[in-house]
């Protein structure tokens, strides 16, 4: 079963050990998903830390306190990405030009982020807009976003100097006085490291390793016949294998928790079980894939969510096409219709 040791996070400018040298702390988002949680691990002459929050002038002063406070004034050593999300990724760069600190990061995850950090968009590109409507997403709204101002990587994430030391699947690194296995994960982002400590029961799990709620799966433009669901099927199959109940996962999100190879079955089953009911739904009628929100999600989705949820909708429709198990039966309004 799941457990939650520190069932209360950090407040804002503080955080909590929650191991020997390792320091939890938390930064604000301004989505639904309001956080991201960050970790410290000492290194004796300073400090590794795990992930950073975005670039705003708000997370930057919380950051200045937890240095006076927490981290006690000393040296930002390393930073680590643990994937390239712009909530992890949003002050990597930042710490390497203020504390010269050493970057470690998948090759995948650093150029992906400093490939979207550079490719700054004043409007939606025309690829963006034909993947809208083929999903679905309502006249209205298409045509809004089609001419707004894009979210963009460059507004929330500090520019990523030249120069990484690489993580690949299988390492052995070395920081916060232990030394960690490497194993990558995919489906929410492509080559997110997860790190297993060899010197005690600490897993820092980033958004593949989440207690509550499953990390988004996305398809989108750049890769529209993408299969995200398979991969992150397979890869929480296959860190099953590193998996054990004493392990405390540091995650990305929500709260440090414990119970990790039943974590890991339940969300394989809650995946399946989307697919099965989709297609399900699918062999009864044809739909979109934003017609397919309230199978998959059950619950309403409001403008705020509409985005991930529309590309994890696409991500599951793929997974069902790739299979056999569904195909194009039509279009209406320009968007695809799936039936079994």
């Amino acid at each position: 079963m799941i457990r939650t040791p520190f069932p209360t996070p950090p407040a804002e400018g503080q955080a909590i050990a929650v191991a020997p040298g390792v320091l939890w702390m938390r930064l604000p988002l301004p989505m639904a998903l309001d956080h991201v949680n960050v970790y410290a691990l000492d290194d004796g002459d300073g400090w590794t830390i795990v992930d950073t929050g975005f670039d705003t002038k708000h997370a930057r002063d919380i950051w200045t306190a937890l240095r006076a406070g927490p981290l006690q004034g000393r040296r930002i050593k390393r930073v680590i990405g643990s994937h390239h999300h712009p909530d992890h990724v949003g002050l990597l760069g930042w710490f390497m030009e203020t504390d010269n600190a050493d970057l470690m990061m998948s090759r995948t995850a650093w150029l992906t982020a400093r490939m979207l950090t550079l490719d700054e968009q004043t409007e939606a590109s025309p690829q963006q807009v034909a993947f809208w409507r083929k999903a679905g997403m309502p006249a209205e709204m298409l045509a809004t976003r089609a001419t707004a101002r894009p979210f963009n990587f460059a507004d929330v994430v500090h520019p990523l100097p030249i120069g990484f030391t690489r993580l690949s699947e299988g390492d052995v690194v070395h920081f916060g006085q232990r030394s960690w296995r490497v194993a990558m994960g995919h489906g929410h982002a492509p080559c997110h490291a997860t790190f297993w400590s060899q010197d005690d029961d600490l897993v820092i799990g980033g958004d593949q390793l989440l207690s509550s709620i499953s990390p988004n799966l996305g398809v989108y433009p750049t890769e529209p016949a993408a299969d995200p669901v398979a991969e992150f099927l397979e890869s929480c199959t296959r860190l099953l294998d590193l998996a054990r109940d004493d392990q405390l996962v540091l995650s990305g999100h929500k709260l440090p928790f414990t119970g990790l190879p039943f974590r890991l079955r339940q969300m394989i089953e809650n995946h399946r079980n989307g697919l099965t009911r989709l297609r399900g739904v699918l062999a009864e009628g044809p739909r979109t894939a934003v017609g397919c929100f309230d199978i998959l999600f059950k619950r309403h989705i409001g403008d705020g969510e509409f985005g991930l949820a529309l590309v994890e909708a696409v991500a599951h429709i793929n997974h069902l096409h790739r299979a056999g198990l569904i195909t194009a039966v039509g279009e209406t309004d320009g968007a695809t219709l799936w039936g079994a």
